[in-house]
Parts: C-alpha cells; structure tokens; sequence
C-alpha cells in the first residue's frame, strides 16, 4: 500500500528529499507527475483518467506534508523501507489503508514513472 502523511506532521522536511520517486509535497504546493520522473506529454496514471505530465495538480493537503499516491512506490525497487517513515522523527508516514497495493502493483507503478 502507499504511504500517507498524518495531521502530527511537524513540517520539518526531512522526508521530501529521501523520495526516490518526488512523490511528496510541501503543504499548499502544486504537484506534477513529471516533477523527478521520466514521464512527459499525455499519461494515464495509475488511478485512472488522462492527463498531462507536466501540468500543476492541487495539492493533496494545504497544512501539512503529503504524499502523491499515483507517485508513491514504498520505495520498492530502490530500498528496503519506505525512506520517508525511516526518517520521520514524529512517525506520522504510515500505510495508508485506503491505497492498498501488491508488491507487484508498486514495481509496475516503479516501472510506469521511471521508464
């Protein structure tokens, strides 16, 4: 499954650079699926629907940090754990339940945004 950002998230920062996928955001920050991937032009993402790589997309979340869902991957296929809760000093990036993924699902999904 993904993993989400809690409310308790401080803002500190320390999980956005440990992304291998940029795949999470500043609270109120515009997110695009091209932003450190190799995708361009028209796509379907994961969850469905058509839409440019390179246009800005609302933000998930306004207050705190969050994660993209369609760009999460567990970081599976670059490390062992997801490196954003290996950092978290407040331990607010957990699973999120209502996005659950096989192993399988998060290396094509891997494979999708790094071509």
């Amino acid at each position: 499954m993904a993993i989400k950002i809690t409310d308790e998230c401080i803002n500190c920062g320390a999980c956005e650079p440990e992304c291998p996928n940029n795949a999470i955001y500043e609270g109120a920050q515009e997110w695009r699926f091209s932003d450190g991937t190799s995708l361009s032009g028209s796509i379907v993402p994961p969850s469905g629907g058509k839409v440019d790589a390179g246009e800005a997309q609302e933000p998930v979340d306004y207050d705190v940090y969050y994660i993209v869902t369609d760009k999460c991957t567990e970081c599976k296929g670059f490390h062992e754990e997801p490196q954003c809760a290996a950092v978290c000093p407040v331990d607010c990036c957990v699973p999120d339940e209502d996005h659950v993924e096989t192993e399988e699902q998060l290396l094509g999904k891997k494979d999708f945004l790094h071509l």
